[in-house]
């Protein structure tokens, strides 16, 4: 399986972006998808979760109530609804899918999934 994820950018403190992540070679109804998000220097944390029928979703405090996450099995493709976003937001964004599903202590843990998406830079300007 392939994950290609899109949709970074720059943008001014307030501002909104929509990531896009792409997934080929299965079908994205049998994965549990996660975004998660790595500054210069830092460690790569967690962002937000979803689970493959959709039914369960999960965010990191920094983010809840601004980013929203969504999926179109159709279109093979999950989404990062990016809102209100700050300077600390800034970060290179990655998507990442697993099949199996992940303990709910562990769905913002990078090591429990297997396939990543390449990332895509997100610059908020204060």
């Amino acid at each position: 399986v392939q994950l290609q994820a899109s949709g970074g950018g720059l943008v001014q403190a307030g501002g909104s972006l929509r990531l896009s992540c792409v997934l080929s070679g299965d079908t994205l109804g049998y994965y549990h998808i996660a975004w998660f998000r790595q500054e210069q220097g830092k460690e790569r944390e967690g962002v937000s979760y979803m689970s493959n029928r959709g039914s369960t979703t999960y965010y990191a405090g920094s983010v809840k109530g601004r980013f929203t996450i969504s999926r179109d099995d159709a279109k093979n493709t999950v989404y990062l609804q990016m809102n209100s976003l700050k300077s600390e937001d800034t970060a290179v964004y990655f998507c990442a899918a697993k099949k199996s599903r992940p303990i709910l202590s562990a769905v913002l843990t990078p090591s429990v999934y297997y396939d990543w998406g390449q990332g895509t830079q997100v610059t908020v300007s204060s």
